[in-house]
């Protein structure tokens, strides 16, 4: 494999990138200046050493101190942490503040449970959710568990099956509650638009 075949394999790799479009990237990086490509390059090893992940949402995030563990979100006194809404990707999270909608808590699970998934557990952070719903039901500290999910068919199935296990593991003790209309069926959360998502979140239930 030549270095132009392996670049494009990698870039294929990206979330709705074909052979062609990946072809494109390449080319692109061959046309622009050797800074360009140095500063691109410098960017993706900050990623590994700059960038961590909270061990409470599972959002990635920028440390502004060498210790910082936990995100902003979650260090932020003024946030309600009674309220915890689920999101499928971080991208989805950053669409919801965007909003101005929610002034809770998140929780990124990582993704979306395919429909014939016979393992949920595999596919997304469920563990870790109900781990951490847990730790709050046992400081009195959670009312409500929001679930913020693409209105896709993946998305409804895991919709479906993160209330399912929520419902069993809080027993009526925390109000689960989905977003309301304004999204329309098939939408992708994080493409929604800031009014749309502030009425969803006003109309949960």
């Amino acid at each position: 494999m030549t270095d132009l075949e392996k670049l494009t394999e990698l870039f294929k790799q990206f979330p709705g990138i074909g052979e062609r479009q990946a072809k494109r990237f390449v080319y692109f990086l061959l046309r622009k200046s050797p800074r360009y490509r140095e500063e691109l390059s410098d960017a993706i090893k900050t990623i590994t050493s700059n960038i961590r992940q909270c061990p409470e949402s599972f959002q990635y995030f920028s440390p502004k101190m060498k210790d910082q563990i936990l995100s902003p979100i979650i260090l932020d006194t003024s946030r309600d942490k009674g309220k915890l809404v689920v999101v499928e990707r971080d991208s989805d999270l950053e669409a919801i503040e965007r909003s101005g909608a929610f002034d809770g808590h998140y929780f990124v699970l990582g993704g979306s449970i395919p429909i014939l998934e016979k393992e949920p557990n595999k596919a997304v952070r469920l563990h870790e959710l109900l781990a951490q719903v847990s730790k709050r039901l046992q400081n009195k500290s959670l009312r409500e568990v929001i679930l913020a999910f693409s209105l896709t068919p993946q998305g409804e199935h895991t919709e479906d099956i993160v209330k399912q296990v929520l419902l069993a593991l809080t027993n009526g003790s925390v109000k689960i509650s989905v977003l309301g209309r304004g999204l329309s069926t098939g939408s992708e959360l994080e493409y929604t638009d800031k009014m749309t998502l502030g009425n969803a979140f006003e109309n949960r239930h």
